[in-house]
């Protein structure tokens, strides 16, 4: 198993202790990552030991989803389907937002469901804060996300990619968006699997960002972000253990690339908490961290 897969099998067995799966569910999707019966039953056996914790979690995060928020009220701009060019010639899909000031460039990058509404409304929300922004599919090569009956169906796919190819499709994505906002300064966010992956991206030494915005991704084991030159905003929730795991080495690597940046954790939300249409959304979170990212990107990326 890679450590993609890895990571990817973790979120549907901490999907299941937090009982948005069913046990019959999550063995379907393990299945679908190329996982046999017997690994899957055994990575669900950890259940009745995480029940406690999970029922805690759960509280906690009612108690959160409840108290008054602010609602972030800017109209997301509309983005339209565009493809541009890849690694090797390959053809890249993505969702386009264009601001009509733009002030920098932001690539976004999708969760581990592929490219839907809900990182396509955050490129458009972006896009209305001044930020042209570029969502790409990471499931280009394999026809898009769309080409894919099941979301789960999309998450194996992104499973089985080679990382190099991600990274690569990532690579090209900001060349893009340098080619379409010359002269401004760009950046990367993403959520879940897209914040894993905007780790990735720094460790493989892209010097072109001029900030970046993992939200709640995992920090690549022996990575090292030594000639990456963006300032990083971390973004983590309390509730989140198993990625929280990873933040120490992520710390560390800030300090040793000598990399402007904060880890911000809310305590009280739980992994992809930004995202509405999941079930451990948390809007008090959620409008704090974006509003602490469009900050971040005011500092670091603006430009007039």
């Amino acid at each position: 198993m890679t450590d993609l897969q890895r990571y990817l099998a973790e979120e549907i067995v901490e999907d299941h202790v937090d009982g948005l799966v069913s046990r019959r569910e999550a063995l379907r999707r393990l299945g679908l990552l190329g996982l046999s019966g017997a690994v899957a039953t055994s990575m669900l056996a950890t259940v009745v030991a995480d029940e406690a914790k999970a029922t805690i979690r759960v509280a906690l995060q009612k108690q959160a989803a409840a108290s008054p928020s602010a609602v972030i009220a800017e109209a997301a701009i509309p983005t339209r389907p565009i493809t541009f060019r890849g690694p090797g010639g390959r053809r890249l899909m993505g969702a386009w937002a264009a601001a009509p000031r733009p002030r920098g460039g932001v690539l976004v990058i999708h969760e581990n469901r592929g490219l839907n509404e809900s990182i396509r409304a955050i490129a458009g929300r972006l896009a209305s804060s001044g930020y042209s922004a570029l969502a790409i599919d990471l499931l280009s090569e394999e026809g898009g996300t769309g080409s894919f009956p099941d979301e789960f169906e999309a998450m194996a796919a992104l499973g089985a990619a080679p990382t190099s190819r991600l990274v690569a499709d990532l690579k090209a994505g900001v060349t893009e968006l340098r080619r379409r906002l010359p002269r401004k300064k760009v950046a990367a966010t993403g959520f879940c699997f897209g914040g894993g992956m905007t780790w990735l991206l720094l460790s493989s030494k892209e010097s072109r960002l001029a900030a970046a915005v993992p939200f709640y991704g995992p920090f690549p084991e022996g990575g090292s972000l030594v000639g990456a030159k963006a300032a990083v905003l971390g973004i983590y929730a309390g509730l989140d253990t198993r990625v929280n795991a990873s933040m120490p080495e992520a710390r560390a690597a800030l300090r040793k690339a000598g990399l402007e940046h904060q880890i911000v954790t809310f305590p009280e939300a739980d992994h992809a908490f930004l995202n509405p249409a999941g079930a451990r959304y948390n809007p008090a979170a959620a409008a704090s961290a974006y509003r602490r990212m469009l900050a971040w990107f005011g500092t670091h990326v603006a430009t007039r």
